[in-house]
């Protein structure tokens, strides 16, 4: 497909050879009843908010940010996710917690992790082995080394406002992107000098859900406004269409992206922070 990091996903046909390698642990990210009914052979289930964010306010589901080091290490280690370990992460919905949870490794200093390419949807239209059957991995243990490389907040994101080294990615919908969807904000609209590109439009519609080809990735940023040659942050709702957007651009060769973890929900309900809906 011409990624210029194929090394980030992987294909049905290897995991299937690699479904008994004991330095892999396949990740299932969709939702527990989910992985009840089926889910691939060796897969555990990612026992947390989809979002994998710190814990929210008493009646809340989850916070606005990553979940801190030291739960992640925890959570990894129940998971029998070591530092050695090989990760492959897939879902039932276009990659996208998958490519969430391949970002918070990443930040985390583990970028020995792999995307299935078309995630559950593929493996199942492939009519590859499935199971009913729970897997209890062996704990493990799990040192996290964050990259501030890889994160923005709103003090950095606001610094780089009308920055000619910096390109804004808005992975939001239509309607959160003109305002008619608050999404529960306080405030509405969009972060000044930002380029709007859907995260759902990096992966196919047809029923095998694969990445695009690079060619055409290549081209919707194109086509949207984006360089090589300058930095990306990129940012949604709360930052989960944020990883997603920047996993596909590092698949095809961007460089300097950091996702803000916030995002509109941070971003937009804030006193302190520009919001533009021109």
């Amino acid at each position: 497909m011409g990624y210029a990091r194929p090394e980030l996903l992987a294909e049905p046909d290897w995991l299937e050879q690699h479904l008994d390698d004991p330095g892999v642990r396949i990740i299932d990210c969709a939702v527990l009843e989910a992985y009840r009914r089926a889910h691939i052979p060796g897969a555990v289930h990612l026992p947390v908010h989809y979002y994998i964010k710190e814990a929210g306010p008493p009646g809340a589901d989850h916070g606005t940010f990553v979940m801190p080091p030291a739960e992640f290490e925890a959570l990894m280690g129940r998971l029998g996710v070591s530092n050695d370990t090989l990760v492959v992460t897939y879902d039932d919905n276009n990659a996208l917690v998958a490519a969430r949870l391949w970002w918070v490794l990443t930040y985390y200093g583990h970028t020995n992790v792999k995307v299935l390419n078309g995630g559950w949807h593929r493996w199942l239209t492939e009519g590859r082995p499935i199971t009913f059957h729970a897997t209890r991995p062996k704990p493990a243990s799990f040192t996290a080394r964050p990259n501030p490389d890889l994160i923005a907040d709103a003090e950095y994101l606001k610094a780089r406002i009308g920055d000619p080294g910096c390109q804004i990615l808005d992975a939001r919908t239509d309607g959160e992107w003109d305002g008619t969807n608050d999404r529960g904000n306080r405030r509405v609209g969009r972060v000044p000098g930002a380029k709007h590109l859907e995260w759902v439009r990096f992966v196919e519609t047809a029923d095998t859900r694969r990445f695009l080809p690079a060619e055409e990735i290549e081209r919707l940023l194109a086509e949207a406004g984006f360089t090589r040659d300058r930095a990306t942050i990129t940012y949604c709702q709360g930052g989960i269409r944020a990883a997603h957007a920047a996993f596909a651009m590092t698949l095809v060769g961007y460089d300097h992206i950091r996702v803000y973890d916030g995002s509109m929900r941070d971003w937009a309900n804030r006193d302190d922070t520009p919001l533009t809906l021109e």
